[in-house]
C-alpha cells in the first residue's frame, strides 16, 4: 500500500469523506502511515432516521426467509471477493492464517445465520417462540409468545481484532430479525471494515437503510438511542462500563448487550499427565492460542492451570513449541505470527505484562526478539512471552489483569476444587478450556466451573480430530459470559436473532392466534378442501383445510396380524389376562403403531401427485387405547406451510385420531414435502 486511505463514513445513503481533524492510522508491520479516519461531521439523528424510517421498514417488509435468502448471497458475494480483505488485512499484523479466521469466519457466520434463517424460522414476519398456552378449560382462549422486529437501529461497535468477523457477527443476526445496523468498527483496524461494508453495499444485495457505517466517533449518537433501539459492544471492560453509563442507555432501558475482556483458563486435568493424548493436546492448543493473532483474541488462552506436579513439564513442553514459532512480516508465507494491531497495543500488552511480572516468574520471552522481514521496534512486534505464578492464591492480580497480547501465564493446582477456584477467579469468562479423558472429571469440572463461564470447552484424544478449538466461537452456539466478560451474550444461533426482537405473549381465541402467526390452531377455523389436499400444489394449498376421513373398525384379527408381522407380540397385545392386569389398558388393546398406520390408510391420497415425500412426524402421544371392535376415524389440518426452494415446501399437518365416541386417541404432527 502506498496510497493514504480515506476511510469515511457511509451515513443516510451517502459516503463523507474524513475531516482534517481526522485520525492517523498506521502499519502494524513498520509503522507508516497508511490511512485518515473519522472527523466526518455526521449528522447522527439523520442516521437514526434513516435507519428508522427507511431501513427498518424495507427489512420488516420481508420474511425471515426473504433476509436469510439475501444473507446467503451476500455470504458469497463476500466470499468471491475476500483476496482485497486479505490484502488489507496484512497491514493490522494478521498473517493470512489470521485473515481467514477473521474474513473466512465472517463469511461462515453468515453463511450460518442465512441456513438457521431458512431452516429454522418460517417463510413469515412473524416468529412463534414456544408453544400454544391453553388459558382456558374449553380451549376457547390462548396464549402465544411471538417475536417481531424491533422499529428502532442496532448500534454496533466493534473491536480492533476482528475487523471483519466481528461485524458480520452482529450484522447477520439483526438483519435476520429485521433491524438495519449501524457499524462502528475501532479506529486502529477500520480500513478492513471499510473495505468490507463497501463491498456489502456494492452488491446492490442490501435494502437502502439497513446498513450505515461510522469512521471516527459516534459523538453524541449514544444519547439519542431510545427503547427500540439496540446498543452492542465488543471491547474492554472500562469501555462497556462507560457506555453501560450512558444516561440515555439508562434512562431509556435501551438493550445494550457487551461482549468484554476476559481472563480465560484452560485446565489439564488430573488424569493428563505427561505422555498422554491430552497432555501433548493441551501443549498444543495452548501454543496455538498464544499466538494467533498474536495473541489478540477475547478468548484467548490468558491462565494455563495445571496439576501442581506437571507445573515444569508444561512449561518445558509449551516453551519448546513457542520458540519454534517463526515471527516475521505477515505477508511472506513463512511467518506464524505477525504484529500486535499497533505500537499503541504492544505498549499496552508490555504495561501489563509487568503487572503480571510482579507475582509471577518469567520463563519465555525475556530474550532479544528476532523478525523476519521487519523491523521489530519500527512496527509493533512482540515475542510470545510464559510466566510461571508459583502462588496463585497469593493475589487476585494475576486473575485480573489481562496482557492482550501472546501472553499467558502457568499456575498450579492441588486439586479439583483448587483448578475450579482458580478458574473461577477470572470473574467471568467467555470460555474456560478442560483437556482431559476421564469423563466424571469434566463432570466435576461443569459443576464447579460452568456459572462462571460463557462455554466449556473440553477435550481429549476421542474429539481432538475434529474439534474445532478453544478460540472459536462458533455461530450456532452463545458467545459471552458473566462478570467480567459482560455478562451478555451473541451468536446462539436463533437465540442470537432474537437479541434484536420484542418477545409479546398475545392471548385471543384460536382464530385470532392463527390469523398472527400464521399456523393453524386447535379449535381454529377449519376449511373444506374441495378437493382432497394432498391433490393441491405447495402454493394452493390454504392454511386450515381440513379432511376428515371415514371411520375404521379395528378388529382382533387385526391386531393379532399387526402383532405377527412385525414381531411386536408384546403382552398389551396378545395375553388379555395380563392385560387387564396393566392399569393403563382394558384388556387387549391395538398397537400405537398398528393406528398410525391404519390412519395413514385412512387419509392418504394413493395416486402420484404433488405430495412428494413424507419426512418425518413430530408430537406424538397416545391418548386412549383403542380396543378390538372399536373404531377410529381421523381429521387431518393443514397447518403449517413453509417454502424449502423454487421446487417444493415443506407443509406439516395436524393429525388427530377420535374412536367412536368421538374421543382423542392419538395425535401428531405429520411433515411432508410438496411440490408446487
Amino acid at each position: 500500500m502506498s496510497d493514504v486511505l480515506a476511510i469515511g463514513s457511509y451515513a443516510a445513503g451517502q459516503w463523507i469523506q474524513p475531516g482534517a481533524g481526522a485520525d492517523s492510522v498506521h502499519s502494524a508491520i513498520d509503522g507508516r502511515l497508511i490511512a485518515k479516519a473519522g472527523d466526518c461531521g455526521l449528522d447522527y439523528q439523520a442516521m437514526l432516521d434513516h435507519a428508522r424510517r427507511v431501513g427498518g421498514p424495507a427489512l420488516r417488509d420481508m420474511t425471515f426467509h426473504d433476509r436469510a435468502r439475501i444473507l446467503k448471497a451476500l455470504a458469497t458475494y463476500l466470499g468471491e471477493r475476500k483476496q482485497q480483505l486479505y490484502d488489507l488485512s496484512f497491514e493490522t499484523g494478521a498473517t493470512l492464517a489470521d485473515s481467514k479466521v477473521d474474513i473466512d469466519g465472517g463469511i461462515i457466520t453468515t453463511f450460518v445465520f442465512a441456513s438457521k434463517g431458512r431452516r429454522e424460522m418460517p417463510d413469515e414476519k412473524i416468529y412463534l417462540d414456544g408453544d400454544i398456552e391453553q388459558l382456558s378449560r374449553e380451549g376457547s382462549f390462548l396464549g402465544q409468545h411471538i417475536c417481531t422486529p424491533l422499529l428502532g437501529a442496532a448500534v454496533q461497535i466493534n473491536a480492533f481484532n476482528f475487523p471483519v468477523w466481528g461485524m458480520l457477527e452482529k450484522f447477520a443476526p439483526a438483519f435476520l430479525a429485521g433491524v438495519p445496523s449501524i457499524v462502528k468498527p475501532a479506529t486502529a483496524t477500520g480500513y478492513v471494515t471499510e473495505a468490507c461494508v463497501r463491498l456489502m453495499l456494492e452488491s446492490g444485495l442490501l435494502p437502502e437503510g439497513s446498513l450505515q457505517f461510522i469512521s471516527g466517533r459516534t459523538g453524541d449518537l449514544l444519547q439519542r438511542l431510545g427503547a427500540q433501539d439496540v446498543l452492542s459492544f465488543t471491547g474492554s471492560a472500562d469501555t462497556a462500563l462507560l457506555l453501560r453509563a450512558t444516561p440515555s442507555i439508562l434512562k431509556n432501558g435501551v438493550r445494550f448487550m457487551a461482549e468484554q475482556d476476559s481472563l480465560n483458563a484452560s485446565i489439564l486435568g488430573p488424569d493428563a499427565e505427561p505422555g498422554t493424548p491430552e497432555f501433548e493436546l493441551f501443549v498444543k492448543e495452548a501454543q496455538r492460542e498464544i499466538t494467533t493473532k498474536a495473541g489478540q483474541k477475547c478468548t484467548a488462552i490468558r491462565r494455563l492451570i495445571v496439576p501442581q506436579a506437571h507445573i515444569e513439564a508444561v512449561g518445558e513442553a509449551l516453551s519448546a513449541r513457542l520458540a519454534k514459532v517463526k515471527i516475521g512480516d505477515p505477508r511472506l508465507e513463512t511467518s506464524r505470527m505477525g504484529a500486535l494491531a499497533s505500537r499503541d497495543q504492544r505498549r499496552d500488552v508490555q504495561e501489563k505484562a509487568q503487572v503480571i511480572e510482579k507475582y509471577a516468574r518469567c520463563i519465555l520471552g525475556d530474550g532479544p526478539l528476532h523478525v523476519d522481514g521487519a523491523d521489530a521496534e519500527a512496527g509493533a512486534f512482540l515475542g510470545p512471552k510464559l510466566f510461571v505464578c508459583d502462588d496463585p492464591d497469593a493475589s487476585n492480580l494475576v486473575h485480573e489483569t489481562e496482557a492482550f497480547g501472546p501472553v499467558s501465564t502457568l499456575m498450579g493446582y492441588r486439586d479439583l476444587d483448587h483448578a475450579c477456584d482458580l478458574a473461577n477467579r477470572g470473574g467471568g469468562s467467555l470460555v474456560a478450556s478442560l483437556m482431559t479423558h476421564d469423563p466424571q472429571v469434566a463432570r466435576d469440572v461443569a459443576l464447579g466451573s460452568a456459572a462462571w463461564h460463557g462455554r466449556l470447552y473440553i477435550n481429549n484424544r476421542d474429539s481432538m480430530g475434529e474439534a474445532t478449538g478453544h478460540g472459536s466461537p462458533l455461530p450456532h452456539m452463545i458467545h459471552g459470559g458473566p462478570g467480567r466478560a459482560g455478562g451478555g451474550e451473541e451468536l446462539g444461533g436463533i437465540r442470537g436473532v432474537k437479541h434484536y426482537m420484542q418477545r409479546t405473549a398475545v392471548q385471543g381465541s384460536p382464530e385470532m392466534l392463527r390469523t398472527i402467526g400464521g399456523v393453524w390452531v386447535k379449535g381454529a377455523r377449519e376449511m373444506e378442501p374441495g378437493a382432497h389436499p394432498f391433490t393441491k400444489r405447495f402454493d394452493e394449498l390454504q392454511i386450515g383445510e381440513t379432511l376428515w376421513t371415514e371411520p375404521r373398525t379395528i378388529s382382533l384379527e387385526d391386531i393379532e396380524h399387526f402383532a405377527h408381522f412385525t414381531g411386536d407380540t408384546f403382552y398389551a397385545h396378545m395375553d388379555q389376562e395380563a392385560a387387564e392386569a396393566n392399569p393403563f389398558f382394558p384388556g387387549r388393546v391395538a398397537h400405537g403403531y398398528l393406528l398410525l398406520s391404519f390412519a395413514a390408510g385412512l387419509f392418504v391420497e394413493p395416486n402420484p401427485g404433488p405430495v412428494l415425500a413424507n419426512t418425518g412426524l413430530n408430537g406424538l402421544s397416545f391418548q386412549k387405547p383403542v380396543s378390538p371392535g372399536d373404531s377410529i376415524k381421523i381429521r387431518l389440518v393443514a397447518k403449517r406451510k413453509t417454502k424449502r426452494n423454487d421446487d417444493y415446501g415443506e407443509v406439516r399437518w395436524d393429525v388427530t385420531l377420535y374412536n367412536q365416541d368421538a374421543e382423542q386417541v392419538a395425535t401428531y404432527e405429520l411433515l411432508t414435502m410438496v411440490a408446487y
